[in-house]
């Protein structure tokens, strides 16, 4: 946390540990996905006795990994692609230096070039750092972005964009999707399909389907909000091996039980809570965190008459899933040029998001690249608008286009993953959207699709509604919390603020 602008959010005060209480209470986690084992670990380092109950059989939720075969019967590591771990995301790291104070597990990766269908690229290599020095630098030396571009802007229409503030941007923006946003702002066409659409789909959708509130507080946490840069890291490893399994021995060693492959199929609420299973098991419980994907949330809430009132299980039932996405892992027999970057993003270009070259960065396939001289590529689809729409050749042939060493390379073995269990965040989305707490006393609901009226996405948001719910459910008992941490609330920048408060009146 090198950003002196960062935000504290103090935790709610009370006893440090649940020994000072009468009795020990029991909470029990639905899913061991990021948000899950935060919430877990949050409730198990004050004392609480914790059960997690995860549907798959391995932890990390869609940031899971687990060891697949190719057909020669050879083991390889598999997941669900390429996440980047940005130095913004305070409460995911606060999470991972649980496992290891230096977060050894997590690599630089110093640069993502961005391509488009025409051949120019963008970097963020050598950017500078503060805000808004580090937005103007990349929109400078940008091809998609000229000076007389600069001018065109409509000031006022985008004072919004650089003077955001949480909740307020989403009352004021969420009815628009991202595309109108951007062309009601004069945002030169070819920069919008570069630099924001690679952005955009990292919700799994396109522009025209975002809200522009997401996009507006998406620039905010990465660009003009933050001046912890515009690079990332990756995790060196598997998922599984870098990051939940030592995560899982961490809490194992607080006394945590860790049930994997049991689905959760409702919940009852009365004094106690009942978490029924499908295999007919029922855990007892003083307190609930469900921090399930969206289909597993809207399911459980279903099953389970009377949790909650009318209104919430209405918000539950209304919350939807992204456009599904591809991921098409290829082990080729050669290595691809050694200059390629380990992340290539890619605009215009469809069905092709991004290209991973794995080999760069992951342990398991930098190991089965030496030993067979080959090398680990893997393919993004992020919105596909046919849900049964098989994108396999078009990924390669976009490989072979933008890499075309591949072209003479034999395919060792692949596999392609078809998923659409992302959350939405479509205009209009906000203000239905289900929150951390619940109508139900000691109910708490955490996950990337969960809202939190703070600047946070993607896996940080995870994260954060994580910390949230065990601080909402520690509280109830008379606990001590976790301090939580943001970029700003809102824009650095009086002016633009002053300006967007104009454009709101």
């Amino acid at each position: 946390m090198t950003d002196p602008r960062r935000v504290a959010h103090p935790a709610p005060d009370g006893v440090r540990h649940a020994t000072a209480l009468p009795r020990r209470p029991r909470a029990v986690v639905v899913g061991a996905g990021i948000a899950g084992l935060t919430a877990a670990v949050g409730l198990a380092e004050r004392g609480i006795a914790v059960d997690i109950v995860e549907r798959e059989g391995y932890a990390g939720g869609r940031v899971g990994g687990w060891t697949d075969r190719l057909d020669d019967g050879t083991p390889v590591a598999m997941n669900r692609g390429f996440h980047a771990f940005f130095r913004q995301y305070y409460n995911l790291r606060k999470l991972l230096r649980r496992i290891d104070p230096k977060l050894s597990m997590l690599s630089p990766v110093l640069d993502y070039p961005l391509v488009d269908g025409h051949g120019r690229r963008d970097t963020f290599r050598g950017l500078p750092q503060s805000p808004p020095l580090n937005a103007l630098a990349f929109a400078m030396r940008s091809p998609t972005f000229r000076l007389r571009d600069l001018v065109r802007l409509n000031a006022r229409a985008a004072a919004p964009l650089a003077a955001v503030s949480v909740p307020q941007t989403y009352r004021d923006l969420d009815h628009v999707d991202a595309d109108t946003f951007l062309r009601d702002i004069n945002f030169p066409e070819a920069a919008r399909h570069l630099a924001f659409e690679v952005f955009s789909r990292s919700f799994f959708c396109r522009p025209q389907d975002l809200s522009a509130a997401e996009l507006a507080t998406m620039f905010h946490i990465y660009f003009l909000g933050s001046s912890e840069g515009l690079t990332f890291d990756v995790a060196n490893a598997n998922f599984d091996v870098a990051l939940w399994r030592p995560l899982c021995e961490y809490l194992r060693s607080l006394g945590v039980g860790i049930h994997l492959g049991a689905a959760v199929t409702r919940v009852r609420a009365g004094e106690r809570f009942a978490v029924s299973c499908a295999d007919g098991t029922e855990i007892g419980a003083d307190a609930v965190v469900l921090a399930t994907d969206v289909r597993g949330l809207r399911s459980i809430v279903a099953n389970s008459p009377g949790l909650g009132d009318d209104a919430w299980r209405a918000q539950v039932s209304s919350i939807r899933t992204a456009p599904a996405f591809a991921v098409h892992r290829l082990w080729l027999d050669r290595p691809v040029a050694r200059d390629r970057a380990p992340f290539l993003g890619t605009g215009g270009m469809p069905p092709c998001d991004n290209v991973s070259v794995l080999d760069r960065y992951e342990r398991e396939a930098a190991e089965w690249a030496r030993a067979t001289g080959g090398s680990v590529v893997e393919l993004h689809s992020y919105s596909l608008t046919e849900p049964h729409h098989d994108v396999r050749d078009e990924l390669l042939a976009r490989l072979h286009q933008l890499y075309p060493e591949t072209r003479e390379a034999n395919i060792v073995g692949e596999i392609v993953l078809y998923r659409d269990d992302c959350p939405r965040f479509a205009p209009n989305d906000f203000a239905t959207r289900p929150q951390v707490s619940t109508p139900v006393n000691r109910l708490a609901l955490a996950g990337d699709g969960i809202r939190i009226d703070l600047p946070v996405a993607l896996m940080e948001r995870a994260a954060t509604t994580g910390w949230s719910a065990a601080n909402l459910l520690l509280n109830r008992f008379g606990i001590a919390g976790h301090d939580l941490h943001t970029v700003p609330t809102r824009g650095r920048f009086t002016p633009l603020r002053r300006l967007a408060e104009r454009q709101r009146a």
